[in-house]
């Protein structure tokens, strides 16, 4: 018997609901991981290798390069092969390479072999969120989703604990071992998202409703059914282009600017806060102390907002971020004599609110598109920020030393402030919508 009352964004959190959140967050920990293990095995791949500067440079900087290249072609294949099949081609690809690095003696071999894990993770951000928004009920939709920002962070601190223990219990190839270690993870993510379903929504949208009600019936019990599913079956070819065309460019222009605004800064602040702290005159035990409670304010940021987005709605909590962090950044220019406690602080504020935009980077994109342009337009904000953030920070020891870290941090302030001017004209309010009402231009 049907359901037809309840609409399958209202039921309760189910053991479903969980296992789905842990399938796609665990893509989000693996990320973190992967990226962040190069940063404790590069000094020693450096002296292993006797790498020059061009190729420490070139294999620091691989991953993010095969995170543009895989955002773009994970967001497409993703709305065109299914979410099911391209949910298993990043842990399969994080576990080839991972244990290719091991047997790297190259600069090439490593460089090519991080780029492949780049391209991995630029695959996971459009399948692994858009499968897990498309699944999720509406009053969970935001926090999950948000959740993943701090499975990422939790992912990186996991590659420096474990990256650490390994090179001083290792050898003088130690670093191969840090390198290979991110098979292991990437083995069990694979295992863990064995048996996942193809999205409802993504069945309807390329005309297989009978296949969608039988995971609907699967998932939510034999009660339901397409009637309990608030999306519409088109009934004509709908493609990316003509999406466009229709007015999801505006939108399109929102999450790329929004998400690019808010990475450069943090990149470019995260990257460097030692650097930055001691051109802010904070030096010594101050400056290793500080570098490592900047990072736990980042993470603390990201819970916080993770409890707000559905207190105060994505629109205020992407605004108040973008306020409070930009005038921190001012902050921070013009505090370039004051105490380094001074200095600190501000750097905590930033730190503490960049932490709502930050999170709605992964809300956003999958909320406001309908479902065959979602994980394009996750992928597409994915690309075009790592642009950002690979410019960023190239750019920022440049203007440290010509610049000067105030103008520096002044540049930084305008690119947040810029972003809030875009987000005041352009962000939507979605936090009580159902997800077709959310995507609707309407």
């Amino acid at each position: 018997m049907t359901s037809p009352n309840i609409s399958v964004e209202d039921v309760p959190l189910s053991k479903f609901h969980r296992l789905l959140t842990l399938r796609s967050g665990g893509g989000s920990f693996v990320d973190g991981y992967v990226l962040s293990i190069i940063g404790v095995a590069l000094a020693h791949i450096t002296s292993s290798l006797s790498l020059d500067s061009f190729w420490e440079g070139m294999i620091a900087a691989s991953a993010l390069i095969g995170i543009f290249f895989g955002g773009f072609l994970g967001g497409w294949l993703t709305d065109r092969l299914g979410r099911k099949r391209l949910f298993f081609v990043g842990p399969t690809l994080f576990i080839l390479a991972s244990v290719a690095q091991f047997w790297a003696d190259t600069a090439e071999a490593i460089f090519v072999l991080r780029l492949i894990i780049g391209i991995a993770v630029g695959i996971e951000y459009p399948v692994a969120t858009s499968l897990l928004v498309e699944f999720m009920p509406k009053k969970y939709r935001g926090p999950r989703l948000a959740m993943l920002t701090i499975l990422w962070f939790a992912g990186a601190a996991a590659a420096y604990i474990v990256g650490e223990l390994v090179l001083r219990t290792g050898g003088d190839d130690a670093w191969r071992w840090v390198l290979a270690s991110s098979a292991t993870i990437g083995l069990a993510l694979f295992i863990v998202r064995i048996g996942t379903p193809e999205s409802p929504r993504w069945l309807m949208s390329k005309g297989r409703d009978a296949e969608a009600e039988q995971v609907i019936k699967r998932v939510y019990g034999n009660d339901f059914s397409l009637d309990n599913l608030p999306e519409e079956s088109p009934n004509y070819k709908i493609n990316v282009w003509s999406l466009i065309y229709s007015g999801y460019a505006k939108r399109m222009l929102f999450i790329i600017v929004f998400w690019t605004c808010c990475i450069i800064p943090l990149f470019a602040v995260y990257a460097f806060a030692p650097k930055v702290l001691a051109a802010l005159n904070v030096s010594g035990d101050s400056a290793s102390i500080g570098s490592v409670a900047i990072t736990l304010f980042f993470v603390a940021g990201c819970m916080i907002a993770t409890r707000l987005i559905n207190v105060i709605g994505r629109r205020n909590l992407l605004l108040y971020s973008f306020t409070v962090s930009g005038l921190a950044l001012l902050c921070l220019g013009a505090s370039n004599n004051s105490a380094g406690v001074w200095v600190l602080l501000f750097f905590a504020i930033y730190a503490l609110f960049i932490g709502g935009a930050q999170v709605l980077t992964l809300v956003y994109p999958n909320e406001i598109f309908p479902t065959e342009i979602r994980a394009f337009a996750v992928g597409i904000g994915t690309s075009i920020s790592r642009i950002g953030a690979a410019v960023g920070t190239y750019l920022v020891p440049i203007s440290l030393n010509t610049l000067g870290i105030t103008q520096t941090m002044y540049v930084a302030a305008g690119i947040t402030f810029f972003g809030l001017l875009l987000s005041w004209m352009l962000a939507p309010e979605t936090r009580s919508l159902n997800l077709q009402q959310a995507a609707s231009l309407g």
